[in-house]
């Protein structure tokens, strides 16, 4: 058994296949084997380094020495990329060249591994999956709502500062924004550690199979709940609600959940299930509570209502990046009056075929 992963293919094919950044290219080639060596790195990021550990990564590294020096002496190539090293590559470049042990166990512990050094988004489907194109969205890209977004960065930064941070539910009407400002997070803040999960319905019994595998990373994830809402019969809800507080597990402190919602009550309800005024039934009443207690443990909610008119051609003039004349003003209310409506989706739908 390897320690770190021996080469795909051939050397030359590896080579050819790497996305790699600027430099003498088999350094950066042995680097990643460094950083995908994921058994490795999840033993260190949970365990303490053994002295017997550190004696066979030790070896282990002398060995990649010696395949670094030997692979430059057979295919002595010029620079094969054109970009900027990332941190973990640069930190990984020093462990392969003269660092120890407990240097390759400090690079986990900063930088992580595999796919979350190359990644900022994924998405959960029983299995984490990398997004390699996500939505590239920012908030200057958003119109409207400044206090509502305004308070979803507050609560972002003190997560990632390490400070007191509450689960946070955006809800409202339908194209006012609320997904595009969670995935607005990535783009501002993945330069200072934040990782988006989009955790898919069907997925949400796998809730603590997904806390366990992002606990010991060295990121802030943000689980993201797109379009949350529950069939009065649907038993998910008791996961969610119990990762949001009340659970016999622990949620990770490197953990926080935004949602977003079309409607408060996140649990459709009935009115045949509201008790009659004075029904001695407690139960009934134990229902319905139980049904509104799930809104009540996000610890932020933040209200999205429905774009009117002005708001409307404020989004298109801001995505045109240019005032409207009125030929363009009434051709944008047309087209959110034929059946589209007033919202921010309309503004993209309409800049999109106007542009």
């Amino acid at each position: 058994m390897q320690l770190f992963p021996a080469l795909r293919e051939t050397p030359l094919a590896e080579l050819f296949q790497a996305h790699l950044p600027a430099g003498e290219p088999w350094a950066w080639v042995l680097c990643w084997r460094l950083l995908e060596a994921e058994p490795l790195a999840r033993r260190l990021l949970t365990e303490p380094l053994t002295p017997g550990l550190a004696d066979w990564i030790g070896q282990e590294l002398a060995r990649l020495r010696q395949e670094l020096a030997h692979l430059r002496r057979e295919y002595p190539f010029a620079d094969f990329g054109h970009r900027a090293p990332t941190p973990a590559e640069q930190a990984a470049l020093r462990v392969l060249l003269e660092g120890s042990p407990a240097d390759l166990q400090a690079l986990y512990r900063t930088h992580g591994y595999g796919v979350y050094v190359r990644h900022t988004a994924f998405l959960y489907n029983r299995h984490l999956e990398p997004i390699p194109h996500p939505d590239p969205v920012r908030f200057a890209d958003l119109v409207g709502y400044s206090r509502q977004l305004s308070a979803l960065r507050a609560n972002v930064e003190r997560f990632l500062l390490g400070k007191g941070a509450v689960p946070v539910l955006l809800y409202g009407a339908r194209g006012s924004g609320k997904s595009s400002a969670v995935k607005a997070l990535r783009s501002e803040y993945a330069s200072q550690g934040l990782r988006l999960v989009e955790v898919l319905p069907d997925s949400l019994e796998r809730l603590p199979t997904l806390l366990a595998l992002l606990a010991p990373l060295p990121y802030r994830f943000v689980i993201y709940l797109d379009d949350l809402a529950f069939a009065a019969e649907d038993e998910r809800f008791h996961k969610l609600k119990a990762l949001l507080e009340g659970a016999v597990y622990q949620r990770p402190p490197n953990v926080l959940v935004v949602a977003t919602s079309n409607r408060r009550n996140l649990v459709e309800e009935r009115w045949s299930d509201r008790p009659e005024p004075g029904a001695p039934e407690p139960a009934a009443w134990d229902a319905l509570q139980d049904k509104l207690a799930l809104a009540d443990r996000f610890g932020l909610v933040l209200t999205f209502p429905p774009f009117d008119q002005g708001l409307y051609l404020e989004a298109v003039a801001h995505i045109l990046g240019r005032s409207l004349d009125e030929a363009t003003r009434q051709a944008a209310l047309r087209f959110a009056l034929e059946g589209r409506g007033f919202s921010g989706r309309s503004a993209r739908h309409f800049a999109a075929l106007h542009g």
